[in-house]
């Protein structure tokens, strides 16, 4: 391992230019009014060839509003002593800059400082981009077998859902993952790396539509105020849902089920106007001890009651979905990790949950333990973005030691 720690040590140089490189590379996607992975995915794939990583393997997700009409992943292998499957699993695409007056410089262009390195992307997730490839390159370069066969996969779509991502995979390639399969997901973490996350809230984004009867301000008499009916919706719905789903579970911060009214549009333009038409958004997120059925059933419940009380329609539609299932505390990934984590950098880990989703939800609903770790500053999707070097670095050896610890 010495040799390999060194190599990574060694690689700071070739770490920048690789994140400079891609950070050239804007990879938005066209629901954010980009053109999608394909240039980015043609540089990296170039650059790895370049330096000895050769088994590459591409599955394009067609996309017609692309450049190229499609959404590429590409998985690169280093074959080890087992036939064991260790993933490493980050993400090509980005989000927009965002407000570019409070951007201090291009966020296309690194800007190397003090440590940091600035630009759009360069933590979400090139950091754990970059950090897979050293590790890899570590072993590739010194002719050396990692313990498992490492499979860095680099994944489209992250940012918007995963649709010509890891779902595209698995629907699609369904050979390509196996259940003794473990991966890490270098996308999230906190500035000690002391967090691994384990389980993730299910999710549910919902867009609820109250269809009443317009009629005259002066006039409520004649008319059914969606507005009004939909207030009393969205109300009842908060109260009856956090009542009844109350559980608290520490392993998540906040340690309950959240259901928060989000988006609101437009009804009449007008005050003296009855609405016949509410429209508004919930963004629920349900602690995993509670099944997505469980929760449906009681929106059907409120729904009806409303409808009968104020003689409207009320239909909902399911924006975005998740249920997922956890990976076990004492999981040897998690313990393996763990005692990378604290090899390298000195610091005791510990298991959480998060309300927000990642591609690890998709592994753990097929059966393979999932985590997802890494050591940053949690600047993504900010102005003036960063990754540290320190922790480009200190991640690729972490990633390096959990390789070679079956």
């Amino acid at each position: 391992m010495q040799e390999i720690f060194d190599f990574i040590e060694g690689s700071t140089a070739l770490a920048v230019e690789l994140e400079t490189k891609l950070c050239k590379l804007p990879a938005v996607s066209p629901d954010s009014g980009g053109q999608g992975e394909i240039d980015k995915t043609e540089f990296l794939e170039r650059w790895l060839k370049e330096h000895g990583v050769t088994n590459i393997e591409r599955f394009d997700a067609p996309d017609k509003r692309a450049k190229g009409g499609v959404r590429p992943n590409i998985v690169a292998t280093i074959h080890g002593n087992s036939e064991k499957r260790l993933w490493i699993i980050s993400h090509l695409d980005v989000v927009p800059p965002g407000e570019r007056s409070l951007w201090n410089s291009d966020p296309w262009v690194l800007v190397e400082k003090d440590g940091r390195l600035i630009g759009r992307g360069v933590e979400d997730n090139q950091q754990g981009l970059v950090s897979s490839c050293l590790a890899a390159l570590a072993f590739v370069k010194n002719n050396v077998k990692p313990d498992f066969t490492v499979k860095l996969l680099f994944a489209a779509d992250e940012e918007m859902g995963s649709k010509f991502g890891i779902l595209w995979l698995i629907e699609n390639s369904p050979d390509l993952f196996c259940t003794d399969d473990v991966a890490l997901i270098p996308d999230s973490g906190d500035s000690k790396g002391q967090s691994i996350e384990i389980a993730e809230k299910n999710l549910v984004w919902l867009k609820f539509t109250t269809s009443g009867v317009q009629a005259h301000g002066s006039r409520p008499d004649r008319g059914n105020n969606a507005h009004l009916a939909g207030a009393y919706l969205l109300t009842m719905l908060y109260e009856r849902l956090s009542t009844k789903f109350n559980a608290r579970d520490s392993l998540f911060e906040p340690d309950s089920s959240t259901f928060q009214p989000t988006k609101k549009e437009t009804n009449v333009p007008n005050v003296n106007t009855i609405p016949g038409v509410d429209i508004f958004y919930m963004d629920m997120r349900i602690l995993p001890q509670y099944s997505l059925r469980e929760v449906f059933d009681e929106i059907n419940e409120v729904k009806s009651e409303i409808e009968s009380c104020f003689k409207v329609k009320i239909t909902y539609e399911i924006c975005q979905q998740s249920e997922s299932k956890a990976t076990a505390a004492d999981a040897p990934l998690v313990k393996r990790l763990s005692a990378a984590v604290k090899e390298i950098y000195s610091v005791d880990t510990k298991p959480i949950g998060i309300g927000g989703g990642t591609v690890a939800a998709s592994l753990r609903n097929r059966g393979i333990d999932a985590v997802v770790w890494a050591r940053l500053d949690d600047t993504a999707h900010q102005p003036n973005e960063y990754a540290l070097v320190s922790n480009i670095i200190g991640d690729a050896k972490v990633m390096a030691r959990l390789m070679c610890s079956e």
